[in-house]
């Protein structure tokens, strides 16, 4: 079975969504307008002078706790969950105004963003949709960490992380992206972090609104969180939802087959940025016809290492 790309897509009508940074703690606001043809997801800073930051890998400018974007000192922290529902659900070109430094981090995942796309609906555009498709591996390797892309009919994330906590562990996830796959395994998984850790950061001034409304919490040799976890490896799975967030950055979808060992926001940028100065390592094309992919979001993982060439 093949299936088409087709045309881009916007929003069908614009809507609000209102929240607290995670890391600022602060109330923030954000709303979502439709956009015409070839315009991209783009932030527009409404507080103060207005600033429009295209979200793309050229204007990555912090990657330490989360995802940030900027110009001129203006900058959006946080907008990996939001880039991540929109990838997913096939948005092309929306606005996003947001009346503060840091996106609304809702309950620490995407769920809140499909809901809100859903809400606003899709309008199909009459341009034709473009997309990244890799013609050759392109390999990223720091320390033990493995970060490829590698030429597939389709788009597969193949994630596996490796933490010496047991309660996290090895785990590893394939996604075959697509928005039923994302919406149903993917979009609920929430961040998380270890107590010793997010002490640390509240007095260093961060993760000031983090909470076990909006993330999972690892402490005392338990999950703190009264309900516990949503799926066993949800760890992983919210790994692969910042993969497709931060991956959404390439400026377009792609057709490949991204695979990450030990991997996470900055190496994501990095292998993005990897990528495409490469020119031959992809092509650019229009309206792609490509193998459907199957509608279950699990498959084996393959093994990833370093090179030992």
């Amino acid at each position: 079975m093949r299936t088409s790309y087709g045309k881009q897509t916007t929003l069908g009508e614009s809507v609000r969504f209102s929240g607290i940074g995670v890391h600022s703690g602060k109330p923030a606001t954000i709303v979502l307008h439709p956009a015409e043809a070839d315009r991209g997801i783009v932030f527009v800073r409404t507080d103060g002078e207005e600033v429009e930051i295209a979200a793309r890998h050229d204007n990555v400018v912090a990657t330490e706790l989360c995802t940030m974007i900027g110009i001129g000192g203006r900058t959006v922290a946080t907008i990996e969950h939001l880039m991540a529902a929109l990838a997913a659900s096939g948005v092309d070109n929306v606005v996003v105004e947001i009346d503060g430094p840091e996106m609304p981090i809702a309950d620490g995942c995407s769920a809140a963003f499909i809901e809100l796309i859903a809400e606003a609906g899709l309008r199909r555009l009459a341009a034709p949709r473009k997309v990244l498709r890799v013609l050759k591996p392109v390999r990223l390797e720091v320390g033990d960490a493995v970060l490829e892309f590698l030429p597939h009919d389709g788009t597969r994330y193949d994630v596996t992380i490796d933490f010496s906590n047991p309660l996290i562990g090895r785990q590893s996830y394939v996604l075959d992206l697509n928005p039923r796959t994302f919406a149903g395994d993917i979009a609920r998984a929430r961040t998380f972090g270890f107590m010793a850790d997010v002490e640390k950061l509240w007095k260093m001034g961060f993760a000031l609104g983090s909470s076990l409304d909006n993330s999972v919490a690892i402490g005392d040799g338990r999950i703190l969180n009264p309900e516990g976890l949503r799926w066993p490896d949800e760890f992983v799975r919210h790994k692969t939802l910042d993969a497709v967030g931060d991956l959404s950055l390439i400026g377009m979808p792609f057709i490949g087959h991204f695979r990450s060992y030990k991997g996470g926001h900055k190496l994501n940028w990095m292998a993005v940025r990897a990528l495409v100065a490469d020119a031959g390592a992809y092509e650019i094309v229009h309206d792609p016809v490509v193998a459907r992919e199957p509608a279950g979001g699990i498959v084996q993982a393959a093994a990833l290492a370093p090179s030992r060439d």
